[in-house]
């Protein structure tokens, strides 16, 4: 997933960013309020880890700004506060989970990975595809009996295409899934991760197709 972190503890952002990449995901990372809501207008992403506690805008102006205009990606609100009647707040305006600081970094984990499927419409750790199997609790991939040694990259790719097998996905979205704006990005990043897993995925593992000129789709099987 591309996750945007929206946190002004510059040292706690980097440790919650440097979790999330390693776990495969795409990460960004902004530290006001008001810049979230900026960058939320025109990127796209799958989930926004919200900080209660920001220098401008608070945590809550921002989630309800957000669901004012009509954007439901899912929030995952951090916070400090204790209070019920915070928790509450926020859940009310729209959060879909809610994290007390300081946090476990496996607890963190597991609450976004559930609200990726919830956000894909599928609340199984487990996708399967043919022969494919991926365990998203695990981050571990196999085709039949035969393990998949994957790197991050070509985890999100796969991932991003399993969640839509049988579907076109379009470069771009593929694209912007799987890196974040500040990462470099070469112009064959994406076709270099392809050629990658389709070597992995043979022999009997499901077809990865080109639409030439719109992206790329995996076989349902």
């Amino acid at each position: 997933m591309r996750i945007l972190i929206v946190e002004d503890d510059a040292p706690l952002a980097r440790s919650i960013a440097a979790l999330l990449r390693g776990a495969g995901h795409a990460v960004d990372h902004v530290a006001t309020g008001e810049d979230a809501l900026m960058v939320l207008a025109t990127e796209p992403y799958a989930l926004v880890v919200l900080d209660v506690g920001l220098p401008d805008l608070d945590g809550f102006a921002v989630l309800q700004a957000l669901r004012k205009r009509g954007d439901r990606v899912p929030v995952l609100m951090l916070t400090a506060r204790d209070a019920l009647d915070d928790r509450v707040r926020g859940l009310d305006l729209g959060a879909d989970d809610y994290l007390r600081k300081p946090f476990a970094p496996e607890e963190l984990e597991a609450r976004i990975r559930a609200l990726g499927r919830r956000r894909g419409g599928d609340p199984m750790p487990e996708l399967v595809i043919g022969t494919l199997t991926l365990n998203r609790s695990t981050g571990q991939a196999q085709v039949g009996e035969r393990p998949l040694d994957l790197r991050r990259r070509e985890w999100a790719v796969l991932d991003a295409l399993a969640t839509r097998a049988g579907q076109i996905v379009p470069r771009e979205t593929l694209q912007s899934e799987v890196f974040g704006y500040d990462e470099p990005v070469g112009p064959n990043a994406i076709e270099v991760n392809i050629t990658r897993l389709r070597g992995k995925l043979a022999p009997d593992g499901p077809a990865i197709r080109t639409v030439r000129g719109v992206g790329y789709l995996l076989d349902a099987g």
